[in-house]
């Protein structure tokens, strides 16, 4: 996707966080933006920050975990932005608690929202893509998609679906010879404000397992892999580690966070009791991009950094053998 200029491009779970951050960096990068969740205060407060920056924005209240009112709005957004060119699925619930203090219920909707949020998302962009054959499709994942952690088993549950979702998905659209492409963006840990309105049940306030990004290093990674083709990309070299330390080292990942798992996940401040929860209902205020992580939270990934200039690195690196045995050869001749 060589320019964003005019393209329609519509996110699930915009109104705070990775996907307000991502819609603002869209709307900077000249597209026009959709911004799906269900809490208006929050839609507001992006719609003014995508405007802000120069962007349209297109907003409405809905719950991904209904089918019905995902088709509605993708038939909307068609006939009132245009062909959507790019959907972006990273609408999710959690709750943090030991599996022996979950609910029935819990579950049931940590899974609507996180995992058939998504395909229903997905869906929706594929019934509108399918006649132009062309789109891409975003599944915002995460390393927990690959190592499930303790206190977070119906989220770790609900990303390993979208996983399982997403590549029985992509050999499908391959096997059509669609030109319709899928990626999965996997995330390390971010300063979003999932922490500060996710149900818990913790002695301490929750908190994601250090290092902590900025929203924005997500955002930049989510705009450039809508424009490249690549399986999945991941932000933050904790994500890297965590997948191919968990393929590699399985058990010594079990006992790693057997001793981490459980400290990692919260600081040092008492859980404020009966605090307001997003799980069945959205929090009724602006939550924004950021959580209260900013002291610690990084705005730049090394290896995000890499991955985005892999191609002009190979090009250096190759340069960099070849031109001596060019010379080489030269002077021998």
């Amino acid at each position: 996707m060589a320019s964003l200029s005019n393209k329609i491009v519509v996110i699930s779970g915009a109104s705070a966080g990775v996907g307000r951050a991502t819609a603002i960096e869209f709307a900077r990068q000249g597209a026009s933006v959709a911004l799906l969740a269900r809490g208006a205060k929050g839609l507001e407060g992006a719609r003014a920050e995508v405007e802000a920056v120069g962007g349209k924005a297109w907003v409405r209240t809905l719950d991904v975990a209904d089918a019905q009112q995902v088709d509605a709005a993708a038939d909307a957004i068609e006939a009132e932005l245009g062909p959507i060119d790019v959907w972006v699925n990273n609408a999710m619930v959690t709750v943090l608690s030991p599996v022996s203090q979950m609910s029935a219920e819990e579950y049931r909707r940590v899974t609507e929202v996180t995992y058939l949020g998504t395909v229903h998302g997905t869906c929706a962009a594929l019934r509108h893509m399918r006649p132009r054959n062309r789109g891409a499709i975003l599944q915002i994942g995460s390393a927990l998609a690959y190592r499930a952690i303790p206190l977070q088993s119906a989220y770790c549950a609900a990303k390993f679906a979208c996983r399982g979702f997403t590549d029985a998905l992509r050999v499908e659209l391959q096997h059509e010879n669609s030109a319709i492409h899928l990626t999965s963006v996997h995330l390390s840990a971010f300063n979003t404000p999932q922490f500060d309105w996710a149900r818990a049940r913790l002695e301490c306030e929750p908190q994601p397992l250090p290092p902590i990004f900025q929203p924005e290093v997500a955002a930049r990674a989510i705009v450039w892999a809508a424009g490249q083709r690549r399986r999945e990309v991941c932000v933050g070299f904790p994500a890297v580690k965590t997948i191919w330390g968990n393929k590699l080292l399985p058990a010594f990942a079990d006992r790693l966070l057997q001793k981490r798992g459980y400290a990692g996940q919260q600081d040092d401040r008492p859980l404020v009791p009966n605090r307001p929860d997003n799980l069945f209902q959205p929090v009724d205020r602006d939550m924004s991009s950021h959580g209260r992580f900013d002291s610690e939270a990084r705005d730049y990934s090394g290896q995000l950094w890499l991955t985005m200039h892999r191609k002009t690195l190979t090009g250096v690196i190759a340069g960099a053998v070849l031109l001596p045995l060019a010379l080489l050869l030269l002077k021998k001749r």
